[in-house]
């Protein structure tokens, strides 16, 4: 009987073939004091186009804002991204990582590398081994005030309602990421660097990162865009994405 059921599944189109069991799964990881809300618009346009994706949201940020602490780390923001992958039962993952996002799935891929098909860093800081946020970015995180406990955007307006960017805890910023398993040093990586409309790259605050990506032998592409694509262009920005999910030629 279970023999008639199992052929009647594979008659009928039932069972899943291995092309759709290899269909890789997006995770998009948004950058310092954000949230997963940023990419709203950019997820429901790649959704169209059937791609799964699934948008992290770090701990103390956006949604989950009510959970600040002063004592979360990058580590914590890396377990974030590794337990979504590990309790979704991800497998191939290409794994985006926007801005401070590039920290934290610098750190994922360590982990977890066999669950990761590639990487993509859109505007993202590229650490070496031992790299904080604010040495890899030149000692300094633009845009924000300092405090002791946390970083604090200086954009948002008093009594602005969410969805909104957020202070963010220092020590996510200050603690260093591990970037030593062999397995994921061999990973695919693309950097998309966007350069404001009328700048030169060179001139881009995240140029050296990119410079960076260059020398480890990764694809660099420049898109004409400011720093939040996912929110001023987002079909643009999922026609980038959505390039990197093509199997890359041989």
């Amino acid at each position: 009987m279970k023999a008639i059921l199992i052929f009647s599944f594979f008659i009928f189109g039932l069972l899943p073939d291995s092309s759709a069991r290899q269909k890789p799964s997006l995770v998009i990881v948004h950058g310092a004091w954000g949230g997963s809300w940023s990419f709203r618009k950019t997820d429901s346009i790649l959704r169209q186009q059937g791609i799964n994706v699934y948008r992290a949201n770090l701990t103390g940020q956006g949604e989950r804002v009510h959970l600040s602490s002063k004592d979360i780390d990058l580590d914590t923001h890396i377990k974030d991204v590794v337990n979504l992958i590990l309790y979704e039962d991800l497998h191939h993952v290409i794994l985006v990582g926007h801005s401070y996002g590039g920290m934290v799935i610098t750190g994922v891929a360590d982990s977890i590398p066999d669950r990761i098909a590639k990487l993509v860093y859109l505007d993202a800081f590229a650490p070496n081994d031992g790299d904080n946020a604010l040495t890899v970015h030149g000692g300094k995180v633009p845009g924000q005030v300092k405090s002791q406990e946390f970083m604090v955007p200086v954009w948002v307006k008093e009594n602005q309602p969410p969805p909104k960017d957020v202070p963010q805890s220092s020590k996510t910023f200050l603690q260093p990421v591990r970037r030593r398993n062999p397995a994921a040093l061999k990973l695919p990586a693309t950097y998309i660097l966007t350069v404001d409309p009328g700048r030169t790259a060179s001139a881009d605050s995240f140029y050296p990162s990119s410079q960076r990506a260059k020398s480890r032998g990764w694809k660099v592409i420049e898109m004409s865009a400011d720093h939040n694509p996912q929110m001023t262009a987002p079909g643009k920005l999922a026609e980038f994405i959505s390039k990197e999910l093509e199997p890359d030629p041989s």
